[in-house]
């Protein structure tokens, strides 16, 4: 990658970019790579990831990918990644996969597994469960960041107002969808590559490193938080071009 935040131009058809956003957040926290890649003409969609299961948040993931005419690259943050990995595993429009601050699980892990498997977590201390009614009826866990915590663990690098405006509206996840174990991997047979964020207290740089060693997946390093998609769009955005033009 080079240091440039501008896209370069391009002359040929841009394929669609599919957003998926993590835990903690939801589709607003892609605004700015948004703007950064409409600008560039390539036609974006931002999902709506329910948090609720990995496979149901799959689910709903394959059935968007599927309403989607020509080539797709699908770009996840976080627990976002763990989805498109479960979602993407087959499907023939998708060209590139690209993991931001993100998860690549293998088949038989969960997201949990991989955020608690190296130092320099923080998040876990700093969630709250709050018990709500499950899709099934039983009682389940809805976790949230206290919003007090939420700016120097998940967005140390974003504005202390916007970083409070995001605590506010954060949304909440099951704790078993945290738990889930993978049943697919798409890096396998889709490209990939791999925004690995080194001020990270949520999913560790070295946790980002060895997912995508592990991989083969194409890594570029950026000094930012978790929050990586609201304080360094311009970075978000030029892999996703860089990932884009590689698979064209």
């Amino acid at each position: 990658m080079t240091s440039s935040s501008t896209l370069e131009p391009r002359t040929d058809a841009r394929p669609t970019v599919v957003l998926v956003h993590g835990a903690f957040a939801d589709s607003s926290s892609w605004n700015g790579v948004v703007a950064e890649l409409r600008r560039h003409g390539y036609p974006v969609v931002a999902v709506a990831n329910p948090l609720r299961s990995l496979q149901g948040d799959a689910e709903l993931l394959r059935a968007v990918l599927d309403d989607v005419d020509g080539p797709i690259v699908l770009a996840g943050h976080s627990y976002g990644g763990s989805v498109m990995s479960e979602a993407a595993h087959g499907h023939p429009g998708v060209t590139a996969l690209v993991y931001v601050a993100s998860f690549l699980l293998e088949e038989g892990e969960s997201t949990g597994d991989l955020a608690g498997r190296f130092p320099g977590n923080e998040l876990g201390s700093a969630l709250r469960p709050v018990p709500v009614p499950g899709p099934d009826g039983r009682t389940v866990d809805d976790l949230y960041i206290e919003q007090e915590k939420f700016h120097p663990v998940f967005a140390a690098d974003v504005p202390a107002d916007v970083a409070a405006l995001m605590a506010v509206t954060q949304r909440p996840i099951i704790g078993d969808a945290l738990a889930d174990k993978a049943t697919r991997a798409a890096w396998r047979t889709i490209p990939s590559w791999t925004l690995v964020t080194l001020q990270d207290l949520a999913v560790p740089a070295e946790a980002q490193r060895f997912m995508a060693e592990r991989a083969s997946s194409h890594a570029v390093e950026v000094d930012a938080s978790h929050a990586v998609t609201v304080s360094r769009p311009d970075v978000v955005a030029r892999l996703i071009d860089d990932a884009a033009r590689a698979t064209a």
